[in-house]
């Protein structure tokens, strides 16, 4: 698999949605086409090693809901009520 070269604006938007802990892996795949180790090896390589390290291991602790198998089975979606839909677009409107 080649890979892809994104915009500044894309790069800081997939760091966000990765940094946050109710968005999904899935959903960043769904809007950028990446999937879970693509993120890690992006963030690794955008991060400070200790921010890098501090965010795996939140991550892969009970408190992140980054993968669906840990979510709450009540949540249904990828994102706040209060936010905008998530569309097929690369970016979401702000």
């Amino acid at each position: 698999m080649q890979a892809r070269e994104f915009t500044e604006r894309e790069l800081d938007r997939i760091i966000e949605m990765a940094w946050e802990d109710r968005t999904p892996f899935e959903a960043i795949h769904f809007q950028f086409g990446l999937p879970e180790k693509e993120v890690i090896k992006l963030m690794r390589a955008n991060l400070k090693e200790s921010s890098f390290k501090r965010w795996r291991k939140r991550v892969n602790s009970g408190v992140s809901q980054k993968h669906l198998k840990k979510r709450n089975p009540d949540i249904t979606r990828f994102k706040c009520s209060r936010q905008k839909a998530i569309s097929g677009n690369k970016i979401s409107k702000r």
